[in-house]
């Protein structure tokens, strides 16, 4: 009996300082010399004002859009709309967004609008950019893809803010301010596209045929009772495996599929913010393993951290993933959350040439 204690306490202690003592592996790195990351702990409206100071000099042009989530039905820890308010009063901004592939509120411009106006976005101007159709534009370096669709109004902008709520994503692992720029700037066949073969598994075990997956599946693709997905039919959106409230249908165990979904999230990007200038915020806040698009998500799992600033993408994902990392006290919160590791994303892009994983990390509490 002493023998089999000993054993088991030896391995917590070896996993307790794998997950605490294994940050130095991290890919991403503060420097001194590294890209600006502007950070406050102030998780307010004014705290959006104050870091917004840091890098406003780098907005362009009077037409400004602010790229935010307005929450699906049933979700309370999308940011806030009050968080927004000031910043889009003060450019005169519009707060823009496009239509999902999925079934909901948020598939139609009205009724898209209509969601944002009941979750508080109403003092601003709504623009969903694929209303005016699709643009095309080419993804240079990409292995994936040539051309990303996005929503044609993108053009109509001189620069984008990408106001984002840093959180966990069941095939993402995360979802940041990569993710923001590019499956959120996708018009429906875009966003398809990047989910194209990425196939959900059912788990029919734990299946208590509420029918939340089949009412939520854009193509009728799944049957209850017992529990299938017909992949002829599943376009792979993974909307399924956000809105099971029991975890009856998951991401499959593919690594080299779940590394591919990430590379087209990084391309479809590229293309968004290399054609019109862009600023990113990442607001580390309500921090659940589920996105904002899921209408039943897991609760928070860290407490609230701050809000991020800065000019290069790539610098501030690697940093909002430290933050919540170390808050966690493990070498990638998300993996451990959600079984799936984001990283790859912050990696892919800076080898995409859309950034830089050496950052500085500018505390203007202490100034």
């Amino acid at each position: 009996m002493k023998k089999i204690t000993l054993i088991l306490l030896t391995c917590s202690i070896f996993i307790f300082y794998s997950c605490t003592n294994s940050h130095s592996s991290n890919p991403a790195s503060v420097e001194d010399d590294g890209v600006p990351v502007y950070f406050t702990s102030d998780i307010s409206p004014n705290g959006v004002m104050k870091v917004f100071e840091y890098v406003k000099e780098h907005i362009k042009g009077d037409k400004i859009g602010i790229k935010v989530h307005f929450g699906e039905d049933g979700n309370e820890y999308f940011v806030p709309a009050t968080m927004v308010e000031p910043l889009a009063n003060a450019l005169k901004a519009t707060l823009v967004e496009t239509n999902t592939a999925y079934n909901g509120r948020r598939t139609k411009t009205d009724t898209h609008i209509k969601l944002a106006h009941d979750h508080g976005f109403n003092f601003a101007p709504i623009d969903i950019l694929d209303s005016g159709g699709t643009i095309e534009l080419p993804i240079n370096g990409g292995k994936h893809f040539k051309t990303a669709l996005l929503g044609k109004n993108l053009e109509n902008y001189s620069t984008i803010i990408y106001f984002t709520h840093f959180k966990g994503h069941g095939s993402s692992g995360f979802g940041g301010c990569i993710k923001n720029a590019s499956m959120g700037m996708a018009t429906p066949l875009g966003k398809r596209l990047m989910h194209n073969k990425d196939f959900p598994k059912c788990k029919p075990e734990n299946c208590i045929s509420c029918g939340i997956c089949q009412k939520d599946c854009p193509t009728d693709a799944i049957s209850i009772e017992p529990l299938e997905i017909n992949l002829n039919k599943c376009i792979g959106c993974g909307k399924c495996i956000s809105s099971c409230p029991k975890g009856a249908i998951v991401r499959p165990e593919n690594e080299e599929q779940k590394l591919i979904f990430l590379e087209k999230l990084v391309e479809y990007a590229k293309p968004a913010i290399e054609n019109v200038n862009s600023v990113y915020f990442n607001i580390i806040m309500n921090v659940s393993p589920s996105c904002d698009c899921s209408s039943k998500p897991k609760e928070p799992f860290v407490s609230d951290i701050g809000i991020l600033a800065s000019t290069d993408i790539v610098a501030i994902e690697a940093a909002a993933h430290d933050l919540v990392d170390q808050a966690h006290q493990c070498n990638d919160a998300f993996l451990k959350v959600n079984s799936v590791s984001g990283k790859h994303q912050i990696i892919y892009a800076e080898q995409m040439g859309m950034g830089s994983r050496k950052y500085k990390l500018i505390d203007i509490d202490k100034k």
